[in-house]
């Protein structure tokens, strides 16, 4: 029979013995595994041989099997790939003092003042366990995976319209007709077209941009764990009128010519090689500026995907050209810090899906509108696994969408790091309402609270009224003995108009040089490099360092000479 997780951590120095038939190319996890309570009488039976190269189950999770694999087989070197080469101590392996020589153990003989006679004590107490004689030993906290997600990527490289949707080769075929089903995914879609824009056509007009997915299909566990299979070189972009011609936006639109309006590159952006396929899809009359009508266009849009998805599921996972595995870790002798990502909640077109079935995907998902916009956290993998699905539509430059969520490099640097222990990450809406600003607000510095933290870092999409929040968020956090760092836009259009004493740590986003929204998808979001800035200065902030008070206004020099320092 399988195991939980929490078996396998408490087991994690016993053989690994699978618990029943896995085929190549199984990402080994705790249901895979025997009961470690039960091997013993299964050695004794006949039915198990423990040879002496056994592996544990500390090594072997997450570890990939070369060849299809017996039940009631003890994993070896020569049957895995990926495994932990690293044995793990256990107390059982720690070597005891020797035992006493002669058949019977000496004794101990002292006196005692004021009475007669001797008592007579056991030698060697130190190996019965009592408290006043064992040694005592400072034994520090290691680090513990709580889980593991494995993502297999495959290389699209062709995408083409055929009879049925399939995947074969690197060749992803699309039904041609596929994007007549979708209409039916809600009333307001009145229509919806597709079309396959390659790398070298990229001069192509385009509606306004409101969202990038990645492909992405759960083969096996829950999202955030298990495996996953991801398509690599492709991406759907979702494109939206209404009936009226009004472009699908809010602040600032990027309608246009393709290679004028992207910044290619950026985590939420096409890369420059990837394939897109757009689809296009036209709501009813007036109802761009309500929540339902952008809803409408991206549940069509994931009734396309999700079709590719299961096509994607099907295919073998030996012929994946790429595998990552990510765990969530629990490093207790570390600082426990949290990310806080503030994403819009104003209703209308400012919304989010959160942790939908399928990754990046809509349907199984709660927006978090409905859910009052109060903080909801997240392990770093289900966010990496795709757990938020983007409808804002905010000013392009500064938008973050599905893909930046899928690689959002605050949480991969965050997560990945050793220093310190991320506890999670935290999604909190941004109200139209300020009474509920306040209460969303009071509820993450109580969740900061509750959960101990040493350090926060706080970011934000866009500018203006979820600023608002920003600074609230910021001070909740601070006021409880927090260290606390901002990330923003703000330059010179989006200039914070509040703040707090507890706003002396900020990271600044903008890319544009004039400090403007320049309607450049995905120009001014995070980056690689400002994830770098706000890590060093949370933990220069968590070390006591003094931080100098940052410049009136914006200025790209204090940003470069930052970006300095780290390199």
């Amino acid at each position: 029979m399988s195991i939980t997780n929490e078996t396998a951590n408490l087991h994690k120095n016993d053989p690994a013995v699978l618990c029943c038939l896995r085929n190549k190319g199984t990402v080994i996890s705790a249901s895979d595994l025997e009961d470690p309570a039960i091997v013993p009488d299964l050695q004794e039976s006949g039915l198990l041989s423990i040879p002496e190269d056994a592996l544990t189950i500390g090594q072997v999770l997450g570890a990939t099997l070369k060849e299809d694999t017996d039940a009631m087989t003890s994993l070896t070197a020569d049957l895995l790939d990926g495994y932990s080469k690293k044995a793990e101590k256990s107390e059982k392996d720690t070597p005891s003092e020797p035992e006493s020589a002669g058949s019977a153990p000496g004794v101990l003989k002292f006196s005692i003042s004021g009475l007669k006679g001797q008592i007579e004590l056991p030698n060697g107490l130190e190996n019965i366990g009592l408290p006043f004689t064992a040694p005592l030993v400072d034994k520090k906290p290691e680090d513990k995976i709580i889980r593991t997600l494995t993502q297999k990527e495959f290389d699209v490289q062709k995408v083409c319209m055929g009879t049925e949707t399939s995947f074969n080769d690197g060749m992803l075929t699309l039904r041609h007709d596929l994007y007549e089903e979708s209409l039916k995914a809600d009333p307001l879609v009145k229509g919806v077209e597709m079309d396959i824009i390659t790398p070298d056509h990229r001069h192509v007009y385009s509606n306004t941009i409101m969202d990038v997915m990645p492909i992405a299909a759960k083969v096996k566990g829950k999202l955030g764990e298990g495996v996953t299979h991801v398509m690599n070189g492709v991406v759907v972009m979702l494109t939206g009128v209404d009936e009226n011609g009004v472009q699908v936006h809010e602040f600032g639109s990027c309608e246009g010519y393709l290679d004028e309006t992207i910044r290619f590159g950026r985590p939420g952006c096409p890369d420059p090689e990837d394939i897109i396929i757009r689809v296009n899809v036209t709501i009813q009359a007036d109802t761009g500026m309500e929540r339902r009508g952008p809803y409408a266009a991206h549940k069509a849009c994931d009734t396309i995907i999700q079709e590719i998805r299961e096509s994607l599921k099907r295919v073998p996972a030996e012929t994946c050209s790429k595998q990552e595995v990510f765990h969530d870790w629990k490093r207790p002798s570390k600082p426990r810090v949290m990310l806080v990502k503030e994403i819009m909640g104003q209703g209308a077109m400012h919304d989010n899906v959160l942790l939908p079935a399928e990754p990046a995907g809509v349907e199984g998902g709660q927006r978090n509108v409905d859910l009052g916009n109060v903080p909801v956290v997240l392990s770093p993998n289900e966010v990496r696994d795709g757990g938020i699905h983007a409808l804002t539509c905010i000013g392009p430059s500064t938008k973050e969408d599905t893909r930046h969520y899928f690689r959002e490099p605050l949480v991969n640097l965050m997560a990945e790091d050793e220093e310190i222990n991320l506890i999670g990450v935290v999604f909190i809406g941004s109200p139209q309402v300020n009474d509920e600003k306040s209460y969303v607000s009071a509820r993450l510095g109580a969740w900061a609270e509750a959960l101990d933290v040493e350090g926060a870092i706080v970011t934000t999409e866009g500018f203006g009224n979820n600023h608002i929040d920003f600074a609230e968020n910021i001070d909740q956090i601070g006021r409880r003995g927090i260290n606390v760092v901002g990330v923003s836009y703000c330059a010179y259009q989006g200039q914070l108009v509040v703040g707090n004493k507890y706003m002396d740590a900020m990271v600044e986003l903008n890319k544009d040089s004039e400090g403007f929204e320049n309607e450049i998808l995905g120009d001014s979001t995070l980056c690689q490099p400002d994830a770098e800035r706000a890590l060093l200065m949370l933990k220069t902030k968590m070390a006591g360092i003094p931080i100098e008070p940052a410049n009136r206004q914006w200025s790209q020099d204090v940003v470069d000479a930052n970006q300095q320092l780290i390199r």
